[in-house]
């Protein structure tokens, strides 16, 4: 689902000014959608052309239209094949279209549809709902909770706007996709959901069964689960999964007896607030989190700082779904939740995340009329790919659910989080081999075809997949120093100038036989290079463990760096100039840098 309106720990926003609205665009009579060419919004690849799909913001009450952005990406592949595949995002409230790229690689000999949700980022109108994010952030910084009031201001402004939310709704979304179909002209095309838009695609695919030629879902939300409900299981699930629920569970204890002061990034105006949070709003973030698969591989170390009461790992992790958050249109979001999701859950007790208690508080205010309960099944043939740590989408609800579809496989696959096509490429691969013969893998009888059940029984098991490996608590050490050099460069300067000053005694000392120096300087240059080789292999496995930590034998680069200060001293002592005296300093200065703050 949506990286959830906690999102907004690093936002301090105002609403936009409203835009100027449109002409309202006129359908063709007698039919229900139109296409108009436009500019493409994201950078996409040669061949691709952009556009919006002209359709009834409430196909129950004609009349106000909508935009929905979608690009078509022409396949030059000599063998190209005549049906496309069809790709939405999740969220609800994700944009698609920046994916038009890297899709058209998974399938280069098809066309590649990229269509937005209505009301998303590159559609008209859109349904931003800043006021939502600034609610959150006034809980987290101040206390006060005014979710109530910023929904009504909220909806207000997109009331404002000529705004319908009665009209953004699965069923509306799914109706979206299935008249472009129709626009575009594709005799049958493949539809491709991930994490929210499975739901749709599976609409789509009740409602147009002779377009469908197949179905790909990933991380699937099945109507039939009450997420609202299940949310909190499924992270201690996931926790449970990775042998991290205890620790967890004592970090959280902590922080709600003393929450933590975290100092956050606002990825609109760039400026830093100061968070407070407690064990809920961590567990909170860990939810979102953990929908990384680069956060699942160093889960490990990270929780097990929270757990010694080490904080740095959560202004990353903050940062992240706070840049995260102004690609969603919190409008949108909460529209469908508190149409389609919202009704179907119980909420028998309180629940921890306090998202779900802020989306309770917005459908509160909102008074949306429940969507009814869709049934919706296909017989086209449908690939399901889990991943077996996904916080969101669990296999133990998304397993269940193919198999009650007519004619669908489940796929798990582990070391992966949340929508595994995004991390794993033996699952791209397998998803693309089942568009080319959707029928060769499913089951004759006409049943599910329910196995394999794991990825090792796809021709997967000994290939790349690109999914980094798991790390240990004890193969970071953690800091919060490469993080803060990578938003501020400039606070590397000691490092640069040790190495440098290192360098020049290694050749210096070298070309004039003065042994000291040049060892001294072999020993500097050496602790830096190894620092580097070290932060080099980290990120070439796995970017993300750099805003965790480094790998522990960093340790002993600083006594090798200390060596090198030694060595400079002994030097200084035998010969006092102003040059061995400035390499002493810049030594001395790097080596309080390194243990006083980097480490």
């Amino acid at each position: 689902m949506i990286t959830r309106v906690l999102l907004a720990l690093a936002l301090t926003v105002t609403p936009p000014t409203p835009p100027t609205p449109a002409p309202t665009p006129t359908l063709p009579p007698g039919t229900s959608a139109a296409l108009e060419a436009g500019p493409c919004p994201v950078a996409v690849p040669p061949g691709t052309t952009c556009g919006s799909l002209v359709v009834p913001q409430r196909r129950d009450a004609p009349g106000r239209t909508i935009k929905v952005g979608y690009a078509v990406h022409r396949s030059t592949a000599p063998a190209r094949r005549p049906d496309p595949v069809v790709y939405m995002s999740g969220g609800p409230g994700s944009a698609s279209l920046q994916l038009t790229g890297f899709l058209s690689q998974m399938f280069p000999d098809r066309d590649v549809v990229t269509v937005e949700q209505r009301g998303s980022r590159y559609s008209w109108p859109r349904l931003g709902c800043p006021e939502l994010a600034q609610a959150v952030l006034d809980r987290l910084t101040t206390a006060a909770d005014d979710t109530a009031a910023a929904a009504g201001r909220c909806r207000a402004r997109l009331e404002q706007q000529g705004v319908d939310l009665r009209g953004y709704t699965t069923k509306e979304i799914a109706a979206d996709v299935v008249a472009l179909r129709a626009a575009l002209g594709y005799p049958s095309w493949n539809l491709f959901g991930v994490s929210y838009s499975t739901r749709v695609m599976v609409d789509a695919a009740a409602a147009d069964p002779a377009g469908t030629r197949s179905v790909l879902l990933d991380s699937f939300l099945p109507q039939s689960v009450a997420w609202y409900d299940d949310a909190r299981r499924n992270l201690d699930d996931t926790l449970t999964h990775l042998g991290l629920k205890d620790s967890f569970d004592a970090a959280a204890r902590r922080l709600d007896a003393a929450p933590a002061r975290v100092t956050i990034v606002d990825p609109l105006r760039g400026t830093e607030v100061a968070a407070r949070l407690d064990g809920d709003d961590v567990a909170t973030v860990m939810a979102e989190a953990l929908h990384e698969t680069g956060v699942v591989a160093v889960s490990a170390p990270l929780v097990a700082a929270l757990a010694a009461g080490r904080h740095e790992p959560l202004r990353p992790l903050a940062d992240a779904v706070g840049d995260g958050l102004v690609s969603h249109e919190l409008g949108l979001y909460e529209a469908v939740q508190c149409q389609d999701e919202i009704p179907a859950n119980t909420f028998a007790a309180p629940s921890r995340l306090f998202t779900v208690e802020m989306d309770k508080a917005v459908c509160a205010a909102w008074k949306l009329p429940a969507a009814k309960p869709s049934a919706a099944t296909t017989k086209a043939p449908v690939l399901v790919v889990g991943g077996r740590y996904d916080p969101t989408t669990p296999p133990r609800t998304s397993r269940p659910a193919a198999e009650a579809l007519p004619d669908a496989r489940f796929v798990e696959f582990d070391g992966t989080g949340h929508a595994v096509f995004l991390a794993d490429a033996c699952a791209r691969r397998l998803m693309a081999a089942f568009v080319e013969a959707p029928t060769a893998t499913t089951n004759t009888s006409g049943g599910s075809a329910r196995t394999p059940a794991s990825a090792a029984g796809t021709g997967c098991a000994g290939q790349d997949s690109g999914v980094p490996p798991r790390l240990a608590a004890g193969d970071l050490h953690v800091t919060g120093a490469p993080y803060a050099i990578s938003r501020s460069p400039w606070l590397a300067a000691p490092l640069a100038l040790f190495a440098l000053v290192a360098l020049v005694q290694l050749v210096a000392g070298a070309l004039r036989g003065r042994a000291l120096a040049a060892f001294a300087g072999l020993a500097g240059a050496a602790a830096v290079g190894l620092l580097v080789q070290s932060a080099y292999g980290l990120i070439s496995r796995n970017e993300i463990a750099l805003a965790v930590g480094l790998p522990s034998a960093v340790t002993a680069y600083g006594w090798l760096a200390a060596g090198a200060v030694a060595l400079t001293l002994a030097d200084l002592a035998l010969r006092r100039t102003w040059w061995r005296a400035g390499a002493a300093l810049t030594g001395a200065g790097f080596l309080i840098w390194w243990f006083a703050w980097f480490l």
